[in-house]
């Protein structure tokens, strides 16, 4: 054992018992642990936790592994290999429904809200640019909708070229905010029929959307292998240092305050760890409020800190161009977007019920669940994937131990973990989490209730 296992290491983790509070030292079942993530922005909770030491003040000895892809990372998770991840919030849920890979994950810690955008080469950009209104400085009207896109999509079909775009996960955020941009413009992004063994979700498509992992998007782009993607940051923002691409729209303009990333464990690790299990949220918690503390006042040196190689290994302006608020769309065309990294406010890191039942009714509207499924299936999964009852007592412990206050979280008592209705969305269509199935039906373009792809 080294001399940091030997000393240290003891002496951390005896201050961390000692400042936990009357009744809430809670003896640690692992205290070494290996996370995953993929170099994004959005993976900034695990290296705050890191750097900022709110780790080892909850006892805990953290490793931090960059990923090569999304798939590696969760079957990683899976093995045993990773004690948990940064993971697309559909990930925990395609994997406890059988999409891809089957396992039971869970997550009891939402990572972020907003952080994605959707880019288009330079050519794509300059066909759109003749048809989208301007404000009086000529620059484009924001948010700029998909029907802009058609008749560029429409001359491709026309000419018999296919329309490639990017994404980076069939279950990821990111798939289902480019269906969702294209479809509310008209642009059929075509659906998966796992029933006939077909999961490249192509079927009837206009726009044919394929995976490219997101450090890979603007080389991808600039290759003219595909012609938009959407992605995380700082992966958009390069497209514009790079003077390759134009981001168009932000996801905080298709579903403003959409939750992003969550923290999966597989549900075996959490029964066999409950107590490291709540220790690593307590961590994560304090490390989301850190970034959004005192309007953001935190987030140039958070920026330094997620430019290390071994973090994200983006350029520090390229990151700071959105994680300071602020986003840049066509180069110069730099505007004010605060909320566009949001860590903490509006309750982000809460897992709530109606999040987890979004992205379910996503998979449902694109054939990724085959057949109908009744309200109570979907609520049955989210229940069953997101952990709100881990959260609050991590929540709990930190308000006993006088590191939070009751004011930072919702009200436990009340909280049912959905959300009211949600209005905001660029379709202009009401999302209510208690009703899946009278959601589904309002799209016109998507499965309904009778609709199976065999």
């Amino acid at each position: 054992m080294s001399w940091y296992k030997k000393l240290v290491k003891p002496a951390i983790a005896a201050l961390a018992i000692g400042s936990a509070g009357l009744g809430h030292a809670q003896e640690l079942e692992k205290d070494e642990l290996k996370f995953g993530f993929i170099k994004l922005t959005d993976m900034a909770p695990l290296a705050i936790a890191y750097e900022k030491l709110f780790f080892e003040e909850e006892g805990l000895f953290v490793t931090l592994e960059a990923q090569a892809n999304w798939k590696v990372l969760l079957d990683r998770v899976i093995t045993g290999e990773l004690d948990g991840a940064h993971m697309l919030a559909g990930q925990p849920l395609g994997a406890t429904i059988g999409f891809g890979t089957q396992a039971h994950i869970i997550t009891a810690f939402s990572m972020d809200l907003n952080g994605n955008g959707i880019t288009v080469s330079n050519d794509i950009w300059e066909q759109m640019k003749p048809s989208i209104p301007k404000r009086d400085d000529g620059k484009p009207v924001h948010p700029i909708k998909a029907d802009y896109l058609k008749p560029v999509v429409e001359k491709y079909k026309a000419e018999g070229k296919p329309f490639n775009m990017g994404m980076v996960f069939p279950v990821s955020t990111h798939n289902y905010e480019l269906r969702y941009w294209l479809a509310s413009g008209g642009i059929h992004p075509g659906y998966y029929a796992p029933k006939r063994g077909d999961i490249g979700g192509q079927i009837d498509a206009d726009a044919l959307l394929s995976v490219t992992p997101p450090p890979q998007m603007p080389a991808t782009l600039e290759a003219g292998t595909i012609y938009g993607y959407c992605v995380g940051e700082p992966w958009n923002q390069q497209a514009v240092f790079k003077g390759i691409g134009v981001p168009v729209i932000t996801d905080y303009e298709i579903w403003k305050d959409n939750p992003e990333k969550v923290f999966g464990v597989s549900k075996e690790w959490a029964d066999k760890y409950p107590n490291t299990h709540i220790a690593v949220v307590k961590a994560l918690i304090r490390a989301a409020k850190w970034l959004d503390d005192n309007n953001n006042a935190n987030r140039p040196e958070a920026v330094k800190i997620l430019s290390q190689s071994n973090y994200v290994g983006a350029d520090y302006e390229v990151i700071a161009n959105s994680m300071t608020g602020t986003f840049e769309y066509e180069k110069g065309d730099k505007r004010p977007v605060p909320d566009f990294n949001v860590f903490f406010r509006y309750n982000a890191t809460f897992p709530y019920y109606s999040d987890a039942i979004w992205y379910l009714t996503q998979m449902r509207r694109w054939g990724q669940i085959a057949e109908h499924k009744p309200d109570s299936w979907y609520m049955d999964i989210a229940k069953k994937v997101y952990r709100p009852d881990i959260y609050a007592e991590a929540a709990k412990q930190l308000i006993a131990e006088g590191k939070m206050s009751a004011s930072d979280f919702p009200d436990f008592d009340s909280e049912t973990g959905f959300k009211p209705p949600q209005t905001e969305f660029i379709d202009g269509i009401t999302y209510d989490g208690s009703k899946p199935n009278d959601y589904l039906e309002q799209f016109e373009i998507g499965l309904k209730k009778g609709d199976v792809l065999e």
